[in-house]
């Protein structure tokens, strides 16, 4: 009797073992047959990028070409407005770079102060003094 116990047993793990492997292979059929879920739409808006960044793209774009002077020109981005300071070989390079800054997404305006070696340094702005405070009349009790 042990031995139709244990061929009984046995059968029984097998059919086990079938029914398990097959509902198994159904389930991976169906995830085959199935179309994968289409990526989520994407905001056509752009979101907004600060100034460090945009700073740091038009550095890249300007700075492209092997012959750009990267260590005679500096970038700053302030509230989307490019300010590019330094000297450069000559006018054709001012206006090349001022070009290629304007190019890049999020920038609003350039600001273009470079200059040529030769060329005069700029005057600095006279200082101005502050505007007075306007008299108020003071009531005495």
């Amino acid at each position: 009797m042990s031995r139709l116990l244990k061929l009984l047993v046995g059968a029984a793990l097998v059919a086990a073992a079938v029914y398990f492997l097959r509902q198994r292979a159904a389930g991976d059929e169906a995830a085959v047959a199935a179309p994968a879920p289409s990526p989520p739409a994407r905001d056509p808006t752009p979101e907004p990028v600060d100034d460090v960044t945009l700073a740091n793209k038009v550095q890249t774009e300007i700075f492209r070409d092997a012959d750009a002077p990267k260590g005679d020109v500096s970038v700053d981005v302030q509230a989307g407005v490019a300010h590019l300071r330094g000297t450069v070989e000559d006018d054709a390079w001012i206006d090349r770079l001022a070009d290629d800054a304007k190019k890049v997404d999020g920038i609003k305006g350039v600001e273009n102060l470079l200059q040529t070696p030769d060329a005069p340094a700029p005057a600095a702005d006279e200082p101005r003094e502050p505007e007075p405070e306007p008299l108020t009349e003071e009531r005495r009790y």
